[in-house]
């Protein structure tokens, strides 16, 4: 894969956990979060690749279960793991801070705001920035057909970006439903 020199800018189309397109502005990933079913007992989203040989692939399936509560994913095929043991909270940190163990082995971990510009981080078990996720700066002009939401990722991370979108809307849905 051409190196480039600079992350991924997932522009987030719609800024809303019931789906959205996430392209990134060199147009070298796509990714899309679509809703497949919502019931009373549960609502499903599966995130899709949109670019590629493997466009219109499911890649990740989200299950949420009954009053927006936690439920399971599912990674390709693969079977599904309870949304809190694939996220993991720390004894010590809030809801707020889940780390969660990548295909590559290595350990991440999701936090809220802990920088001004950045609603998410994520970090590897070195500290190091791996990807975040940035609202819309306040009093930049609205634009059709984007939400002025960026989920970035860093360059070395593109095989985790399923991963990173899955793990950061479970992060967002906690959040957004205060579990």
């Amino acid at each position: 894969m051409t190196s480039y020199g600079m992350p991924y800018l997932l522009e987030d189309k719609t800024g809303k956990l019931t789906g959205s397109q996430f392209v990134d502005i060199n147009d070298r990933l796509r990714l899309t979060l679509r809703c497949t079913a919502r019931e009373s007992t549960h609502a499903t989203y599966i995130i899709y690749s949109a670019s590629g040989s493997d466009s219109g692939k499911p890649l990740v399936a989200l299950d949420f279960g009954p009053n927006n509560s936690l439920g399971a994913i599912a990674f390709g095929s693969g079977p599904q793991i309870p949304m809190n043991s694939f996220l993991e909270s720390s004894p010590i940190g809030s809801a707020k801070s889940r780390k969660f163990t990548g295909s590559d082995g290595q350990q991440y971990r999701w936090s809220w705001r802990t920088t001004q510009n950045e609603e998410w981080t994520c970090t590897n078990a070195s500290n190091h920035h791996v990807a975040s996720y940035s609202l819309k700066v306040p009093g930049e002009p609205e634009y059709d057909h984007s939400s002025g939401c960026v989920l970035t990722i860093e360059e070395a991370y593109p095989h985790l970006a399923a991963e990173m979108l899955a793990s950061l809307m479970i992060m967002r849905h906690i959040v957004a439903h205060n579990l």
